[in-house]
Order: structure tokens, then C-alpha cells, then sequence
């Protein structure tokens, strides 16, 4: 039975020299942008109680932003790791689950009492579950390349910023926090749903990685007007990205329908050309 248990020998694990080598840098700063993230989300929470909820809002939304910084970072500099994975989760945790839910209860859920609270608790939860999901699937070997193109559920910093569509429309003149609790609370549980769910969403992992020369002009316009509204109006232009990120789901989840029926009928030819006999050579 003490094999089951073996003590914990930390000089056995790791050596004298292992200990004092020295860590590239590139392994190090991934995990310190998602330091940075976890800590405009733990600041969010501070901010929100301060009674500076458009502020706590940009914070979750930044570190949202560093979310998706992060791992394309590691995999630009070759520094990904099983300890970054790990606290990346950790941290959309924090940042998308606990703050996001906290803010929302400062912002109007409060005003539903037990039912906001458990409200609350299941975007939390929820989040919980769809990242452990995510970290099970990337060990999956047999996952087909194609389905790295989507996410199953909706991802967690997207959820976040899905999730405060009602602080949006607050911002931009819209009554949220006077008459819209219970809309709020079944708003947040269905996107709740949709991060455990398995819906599959676009992640758009290989847009743009290769761009014809007559689109290049066009995409430069595009992203200085995008930065110019962002900056002008920037809650009137969130509100629209998310109604129409929530609009392009079942757009999604057709295109995602197309391929597997596509893998589907290459994989049965395939097992067809295997099983069929081989023909005998010509006299």
C-alpha cells in the first residue's frame, strides 16, 4: 500500500544543477502576460466595488484581449508549456468566471437576490467545466485537424465579453441596470449554456495566415476604421460585435456540419480502398 503513496522527494526529482539552470526568456513571457490578465481581472473586482464599473468593464475586457495574446505568443516564440497551459486556465477562470460573474452581480443581478446569486454561480461554475473540458481535449490524439478550426462551446474570454452585453448597453443609454434584471439573469444563464455546451463555434485559427497582395490596402483601411470607432464609440461598436458573434453561431455550426459529413464520407473511402482486393496484374 505505501506504493500508492510514495513520499514526495524534491531533491530527487529535480537536481542541484537543474535547480540553479538557467530559463530562456522566451518560455517566460507568455506566463507574463497572463500574470498581467489575472491581474486587471482581480482588479476589475476592486473597481466595481469602488462604484467605477465602466473601468472594471475595460479591465476585463483588456485582459481578455492579453488572453489571446498569450498563446500566440508562446507559440511565436516556441515557449509553450504545460505549466503556462495550466495557468492560463487558471487565470480565464479568474478573469471570465469569478470577475466577470462579480461584476455583473454589482452591476444588476443584486436586485434579484438568491436567483442573481445563483445566477452567478453558474456562469462561474460553468466557466469552470468548459475550461477543464478544453484542457482534456488537448491531449485528444485522434482529434481531427480540421476540428482544431473550432471550438466545442463557446470559449471562455468570448463568454466574458458575450456575457456583459448589458453593461454595453448601459453604457450607451440603454435602462439595463433600472428595468432589465430578470432579462439580465436569463441572459447570462443561456450563455452560461453555451460555454458547456457542444455547440461548435468558429475559432478562426488560421484567418489570415496568408493574405493575397490585392486584399493587403483594403485590411489596413479596415483595421483604421475599426480602431477609430473602437475609439469614438466604443461600447456602440461591442454591442454590435457581440450580437453579431451570437448571429454567426448557427452559421458556424453548419460549416462545422459540412466537414464532418466531408471526413465523414473521406474516411469511409478510405476504409472501402483498404477492404477492397487487390487487382491481379495484366496478362
Amino acid at each position: 500500500m505505501s506504493d500508492l503513496f510514495p513520499p514526495f522527494e524534491p531533491e530527487r526529482v529535480e537536481s542541484k544543477r537543474a535547480r540553479f539552470k538557467a530559463i530562456p526568456f522566451r518560455l517566460i513571457a507568455p506566463n507574463v502576460v497572463t500574470l498581467l490578465a489575472l491581474c486587471l481581472g482581480l482588479t476589475a473586482m476592486r473597481l466595481v466595488v469602488e462604484g467605477k464599473l465602466e473601468t472594471a468593464t475595460i479591465c476585463i475586457l483588456i485582459a481578455a484581449a492579453l488572453d489571446g495574446v498569450d498563446g500566440r505568443l508562446a507559440r511565436m516564440l516556441k515557449g509553450t508549456s504545460r505549466f503556462g497551459a495550466e495557468l492560463d486556465s487558471l487565470s480565464d477562470f479568474v478573469n471570465f468566471g469569478v470577475a466577470t460573474g462579480y461584476v455583473l452581480w454589482v452591476f444588476v443581478l443584486h436586485d434579484l437576490k438568491s436567483f442573481g446569486w445563483i445566477v452567478v454561480l453558474t456562469l462561474a461554475c460553468a466557466m469552470a467545466l468548459r475550461l477543464a473540458r478544453f484542457n482534456v481535449m488537448l491531449d485528444d490524439p485522434n482529434r481531427p485537424e480540421w476540428q482544431k478550426n473550432f471550438f466545442v462551446g463557446m470559449p471562455a474570454p468570448a463568454g466574458a465579453i458575450t456575457a456583459m452585453l448589458p453593461l454595453y448597453l448601459q453604457f450607451v443609454g440603454v435602462p439595463v441596470q433600472d428595468y432589465g434584471a430578470p432579462f439580465v439573469g436569463l441572459y447570462i444563464l443561456f450563455i452560461a449554456f453555451l460555454t458547456i455546451s457542444r455547440i461548435p463555434c468558429y475559432a478562426g485559427k488560421t484567418l489570415g495566415t496568408r493574405i493575397p497582395r490585392d486584399r493587403v490596402l483594403p485590411i489596413f483601411v479596415a483595421v483604421v476604421i475599426a480602431a477609430g470607432l473602437l475609439f469614438a464609440y466604443p461600447f456602440e461598436l461591442l454591442s454590435l460585435i457581440v450580437l453579431a458573434y451570437l448571429c454567426l453561431i448557427p452559421l458556424g455550426v453548419a460549416r462545422y456540419r459540412k466537414l464532418e459529413q466531408q471526413h465523414a464520407a473521406e474516411m469511409q473511402h478510405a476504409a472501402a480502398s483498404a477492404d477492397a482486393p487487390a487487382q491481379p496484374p495484366a496478362a
